[in-house]
């Protein structure tokens, strides 16, 4: 067993959770964290999953980090959604907000969450618009919403993925493919976000650590970041772990297949 803590992954549990208010005219159901369904969506719309794909990280220990295939391109953390790690994750952002001096790098595609338990799909847009050298077939759909977005804001992002037909119908049957109970209220306490590396803007040749939850109103910067799991990994411990006794947690890395 891991000395930190062993990840939950692909269980039946592990759900999405938005934080919004209940709009019965506008709820996805629940995604769960398989890399399977999350790879399966992502090849339909468009991803080279023979170059990269999504892919389980087993736990925060250095030997079980060592396991996922290098270099990763973008960490998917699903964590509870219980008071205590949001109290922890406001007091942590009101703390860097208040020091941070780098700017967000203009080309972070982040997109505002306005749809009920689109957490899973967001994130995994996160991930894909904004993970470096990731191969996305030409005038596929994915790299059509990626292009569209170029440009607007996350309003704007928002709203063309509310408009665009195939995610919903794409996420849909991704959520039908777990193994998870789809409850009538399609309720559950569990939360999807992104994290990613972006250029810094006071050093040309570093990068910075952003997480992406559209529940928040930007993207939140970690500082320099040099080993983008090395540094999600802390993250997720000091930051989560550490707020609940909880262990519905999962971690999922686009890594070179």
């Amino acid at each position: 067993m891991s000395t930190s803590i062993a990840m939950a992954v692909a269980t039946s549990e592990a759900l999405s959770f938005t934080g919004l208010p209940k709009q019965e005219s506008n709820r996805w159901i629940p995604l769960e964290s398989d890399p399977d369904i999350m790879n399966n969506w992502a090849q339909q719309l468009g991803l080279q999953t023979n170059i990269h794909s999504f892919q389980d990280v087993y736990g925060l220990d250095p030997e079980l980090l060592a396991l996922v295939p290098k270099p990763v391109k973008a960490i998917l953390l699903l964590f509870p959604n219980v008071q205590s790690v949001e109290d922890a994750r406001s007091a942590d952002e009101a703390k860097r907000d208040a020091v941070n001096k780098d700017p967000i790098d203009a080309n972070v595609i982040f997109i505002k969450q306005t749809i009920s338990n689109a957490c899973g799909t967001i994130a995994l847009l996160h991930a894909l618009a904004n993970a470096p050298d990731v191969t996305i077939k030409p005038n596929s759909p994915l790299q059509q919403f990626i292009t569209l977005c170029k440009g607007k804001s996350p309003e704007e992002r928002a709203e063309l993925l509310e408009n665009t037909d195939l995610f919903a119908t794409m996420h849909r049957a991704a959520a039908e493919a777990g193994r998870s109970v789809i409850t009538p209220d399609l309720d559950t306490d569990l939360h999807f976000i992104c994290f990613v590396q972006a250029k810094s803007q006071s050093d040309p040749t570093g990068k910075r650590l952003l997480e992406l939850d559209g529940r928040r109103t930007a993207p939140v910067d970690y500082g320099p970041s040099t080993d983008i799991l090395a540094d999600v990994a802390k993250v997720a411990q000091e930051k989560y772990l550490n707020s609940t006794n909880s262990l519905q947690f999962s971690m999922t890395a686009l890594a070179p297949t």
